[in-house]
């Protein structure tokens, strides 16, 4: 039996900062989502995004009010105390890329197990030209052992809004589409090795590539 995300376990901090951006993100990038009624709103699932902009885990998450919305973050990315007890508070699993974070893999998949939400990107980073990179196999690992929904998202506008190495945000409009979600048996039938984790990976972002050609 899934666990159900209720909002009294979303955090104070979650709920302020989710609200300020969506609000900001409506004003100034005409933020609007297509498909959200596809994200379940309860049990454990993963939302799988491109990734071109620092703007994407609120692009994604700031639509979901029902769902509280966790996302992995590399250590390096908030250098500042306050930063850093933002993304505490505000729920963030960091992980350190050099080398391969046994304990927030283990952190992620026990929120998935206990019925959470969380945002990946599997790419791994942004992109430099704003088309879609292959995933990393870690993500296709993860998906394979948390054995819960993938919902595919594609943020269309972030990188005209805000791409790697830009200083300020454009008002650029922009649309995130959330696509059906993967169920667990179609990534059963792909086996059980490294080259299975490959293949979920890379059938998460053939379906991202899908909502993008809409």
């Amino acid at each position: 039996m899934t666990k159900r995300n209720n909002m009294d376990k979303i955090p104070l901090v979650y709920s302020v900062s989710r609200f300020g951006l969506w609000l900001w993100l409506k004003i100034w990038n005409r933020y609007r989502t297509i498909g959200a009624e596809n994200v379940p709103l309860e049990g454990g699932v993963i939302v799988a995004s491109n990734h071109a902009s620092y703007l994407d885990p609120p692009l994604v998450g700031c639509e979901l009010t029902r769902r509280y919305v966790r996302f992995l973050a590399r250590n390096t990315l908030f250098k500042n105390r306050l930063g850093q007890w933002w993304a505490r508070n505000v729920g963030v699993v960091f992980i350190d890329r050099n080398r391969g974070d046994i304990a927030a893999f283990k952190a992620a998949l026990g929120l998935l197990k206990e019925g959470g939400l969380l945002c990946l990107f599997p790419e791994g980073t942004r992109t430099l030209d704003g088309n879609l990179q292959p995933a990393k196999g870690g993500v296709g690992f993860l998906i394979m052992k948390a054995n819960v929904p993938v919902v595919p998202a594609y943020i269309e506008g972030n990188f005209s809004a805000f791409p790697k190495g830009a200083k300020l945000i454009k008002p650029s409009k922009i649309i995130v589409r959330y696509g059906k979600p993967i169920l667990p048996e179609e990534f059963h039938g792909l086996g059980t090795d490294k080259e299975a984790y490959n293949k979920a990976a890379e059938l998460v972002m053939a379906r991202i590539t899908e909502l993008k050609n809409r």
